[in-house]
């Protein structure tokens, strides 16, 4: 117990050695929640990372996991990275930038390759969100603007994270940070419904009544 309290009130960087995989996990777990914040647990590779996430869910479901993987190519490579890995990353950073002091224990789980690469200031994540409400007027070329600018690509049918369609009143698209894609229905300027809907079939699904969109890439290109 002693020994957990020391771990959990030392500051910065902090090493704890031959500690058992699956008992470190443990170990973040308890200090992000005697802390009553946020604690980085850095790994070796992304399998580690994805291990690591699962065991503090089954130690400490009360706990925040925040998954932050690394780009599965190389800065500057002629491709992009994997929409869903991007979307993690994003909704991560999203999380991190709008924390409240009352937000509770959390950890975030890191491979060491994704630590050392560039992200985008906080205030720049913290203010690229665009919330919607059912009911409420919302402007069909403020959204579609929102999500050209934040690096969101137009497609025929939404298929991957990242993608938008349009379809007269209905605006299909996928956010960062979402488990599906969700369609917006508009009837004239008012937006009439939100509903998850399955890539695969196309099939609407469960209703939602609020959403907030992030940037769908870590480097939108705009005219600055």
């Amino acid at each position: 117990m002693e020994r957990l309290n020391y771990i959990a009130r030392a500051e910065g960087r902090f090493t704890v050695a031959g500690a058992p995989e699956g008992y470190d996990a443990y170990l973040a777990a308890e200090a992000a929640k005697r802390r009553g914040g946020v604690v980085l647990f850095v790994t070796a590779d992304d399998a580690r990372a994805q291990a690591v996430a699962e065991a503090i869910g089954f130690f400490a479901p009360d706990v925040t996991v925040l998954l932050f993987p690394a780009w599965d190519c190389l800065p500057y490579d002629r491709v992009s990275p994997k929409p869903d890995i991007e979307s993690t990353r994003l909704a991560t950073l999203a999380a991190l930038a709008n924390r409240k002091k009352d937000s509770g224990p959390a950890v975030v789980v890191a491979p060491v390759n994704a630590l050392i690469q560039r992200v985008p200031p906080r205030a720049a994540i913290a203010e690229a969100s665009f919330i919607a409400r059912v009911g409420t007027s919302v402007a069909h070329d403020a959204l579609v603007g929102f999500l050209v600018k934040n690096g969101y690509a137009r497609a025929s049918t939404v298929r991957e994270p990242g993608d938008f369609a349009l379809r007269g009143g209905i605006v299909d698209l996928w956010p960062p940070g979402s488990d599906d894609p969700l369609r917006l229905d508009f009837f004239g300027t008012s937006l009439d419904a939100i509903r998850r809907f399955d890539a695969e079939t196309q099939l609407s699904a469960a209703q939602i009544d609020e959403i907030e969109l992030l940037p769908a890439s870590e480097a939108p290109l705009d005219p600055e």
